[in-house]
């Protein structure tokens, strides 16, 4: 249990918690139509600031910390205090060749720079694991404070729309000319919004700390890296993760994903009816919002802890019938309520699905995890000039991504999706491959217990680049298909669809390759009961002569 001792939200229904409350109370939204939009052809129904209001991705997160660190009261240039900056693509409306090239813009400078600003000594992490990140920021939070590594946890959630993210989701389809209705019978896609949202955690209970966050999970499809499983596995594995620290009877809601795609809702549905949660209340937040993406997570949490703080249960603006068949209990209006505690539910592409049992007024009775609970077993290297297992080179006669294709070819040979991956995942994947074949006989597939968690500096800038040239004005096709490699949580999606994982995935961006932040992240991993072994490490690709994997298998005692 870690607990909640200040919070914000800033979003276009307001600067604080109480406002977005006042606003989401009312059934206001923002939700609003746009023609023109970044000079886009096809008009967009988004949740924006206004003009006059707007601020970039930095100062938008930045503002939000501040304001919520100012309420804690906490000292952040204590060693003892981290940020974790959650956010799928940050600055990415500044990209260009020359600020790919200079490394400016990218997610590990810009939380650098947050981090420096208010006023921490600490380095940041961000969380950029699809529209799961704000939940794993929190998970990862919780588990890095329960681990004893830090006494206060700032987890920000941060995203600024731009022309880059909507002409993605144009190209996939899944947008809705229409404000967004989740669950519902004539729901037509999603709507997309800007926000930052922040808590601040603390080990220990502080006075006035009334809500905790009791535990949290997260597990992959291993189905498809931007279909959900039809059955929702993934979700419900998650569900019942959290399910094991709560009964259904004690919920107030659970508050689901609900983007009002097809897939998405439906799958989430059938997840939920299948953890046994079809009669517990189910709130969408998106039609306020729109989907806020990195920033998702902790803006409908930070305001589902405000709305039961009052004794009330929001209602789903724009469900009225349900389209879904799963059997579930959408809310349609506002409900009064009594109990304490809420599951916060996200899922995204890469297959990653993420849950958190969040509660009020209850207190931790549980024992403080192991930190030496794992050791490596086997390493992998992987430069443009060779490859390493174990500290022993393999023979090979290319460098660069000719070195990749190689490596391939004798080394794996029979997994004709490599073709299709970015260099990013293509990296990932090989290193991998390597990994499990020094793994040898006893090489895990099929199985719930092995995790993959991978981290770099550069993000997906490869992918980037190579989805900016698609969208030239002049000539407006945007790739769905290299827009989805614009994550790099879709490497770990990739590994875990190889081998049929459904573990945890995620991925984290760095400021630089420290291997002191890195044990940690993978520890807090290891001491997740379900875990009994790991995938993690260094994976960055930034061009063919300059890429590192460096990556471990790892075993818990």
């Amino acid at each position: 249990m870690i607990y909640k001792i200040a919070d914000n939200i800033l979003s276009p229904l307001g600067a604080t918690t109480r406002d977005n409350l006042r606003g989401v109370a009312s059934g206001e939204s923002r939700l609003a139509g746009h023609s023109r939009l970044w000079q886009l052809p096809e008009p967009v129904t988004a949740s924006l600031f206004p003009a006059g209001e707007r601020m970039d991705f930095e100062l938008l997160a930045t503002t939000s910390a501040a304001r919520a660190i100012r309420e804690s009261g906490i000292d952040v240039a204590s060693p003892r205090a981290l940020l974790i900056l959650s956010s799928t693509k940050g600055d990415v409306e500044r990209l260009t060749a020359a600020t790919a090239a200079d490394d400016t813009y990218g997610l590990a400078p810009c939380a650098r720079r947050i981090a420096k600003r208010l006023g921490f000594t600490t380095e940041p992490i961000v969380v950029c694991n699809a529209c799961v990140s704000g939940l794993s920021a929190i998970i990862l939070a919780e588990r890095l404070l329960r681990c004893g590594f830090y006494d206060y946890a700032v987890v920000c959630g941060a995203e600024v729309q731009s022309r880059f993210i909507v002409s993605g989701f144009q190209s996939l389809k899944a947008m809705s000319a229409q404000p967004c209705r989740p669950f519902d019978m004539e729901r037509a896609g999603m709507n997309l919004g800007e926000a930052a949202a922040t808590i601040v955690f603390a080990r220990h209970r502080h006075t006035g700390s009334n809500w905790g966050i009791a535990c949290g999970a997260a597990n992959n499809d291993a189905f498809h890296i931007s279909t959900p499983h039809r059955q929702g596995e993934g979700l419900r594995l998650a569900l019942a993760a959290v399910g094991e620290a709560t009964s259904p009877g004690s919920l107030a809601f659970v508050n689901a994903h609900g983007t009002a795609t097809l897939f998405n809702d439906q799958m989430e549905s059938v997840a939920m009816e299948r953890a046994g949660l079809s009669a517990i209340p189910v709130v969408g937040l998106k039609g306020y919002y729109g989907h806020t993406m990195g920033a998702s997570g902790v803006v409908e949490t930070a305001l589902c802890m405000a709305a039961l703080d009052e004794g009330w249960i929001p209602a789903t603006r724009g469900f009225q019938e349900l389209g879904v068949s799963g059997k579930i209990r959408v809310t349609r209006e506002a409900l009064p309520t009594n109990k304490r505690s809420f599951v916060k539910t996200l899922s995204g592409f890469g297959g990653c699905n993420a849950a958190i049992l969040a509660v009020k007024g209850a207190t931790d009775s549980g024992p403080q995890p192991q930190r030496d609970c794992w050791h490596m077993t086997h390493r992998v290297t992987l430069s443009p000039t060779g490859a390493n297992v174990d500290g022993h080179r393999i023979a090979t006669t290319s460098t660069g991504d000719a070195l990749l294709r190689e490596l391939y070819e004798r080394r794996v040979g029979e997994y004709p999706k490599f073709h299709k991956m970015d260099p990013l995942c293509k990296l990932g994947f090989l290193a991998t491959e390597l990994l499990l074949q020094a793994e040898g006989e006893g090489r895990r597939k099929d199985c719930q217990d092995r995790a993959v968690v991978l981290m770099n500096r550069s993000s997906s800038v490869a992918a980037d680049l190579d989805y900016l040239r698609s969208i030239r004005p002049e000539s407006y096709f945007p790739s769905p298909s290299h827009f989805v490699y614009t994550l790099p949580n879709i490497v770990t999606g990739e590994i875990a669809i190889r081998n049929l994982y459904r573990g945890e995935t995620a991925f984290y961006i760095l400021p630089e390759k420290d291997a002191d932040l890195m044990r940690q992240i993978l520890t807090a991993t290891a001491c997740d009961s379900r875990t009994e072994s790991i995938i993690g490490g260094w994976v960055d690709y930034r061009s063919g002569e300059d890429f590192e994997a460096d990556i471990l298998l790892g075993v818990r005692y």
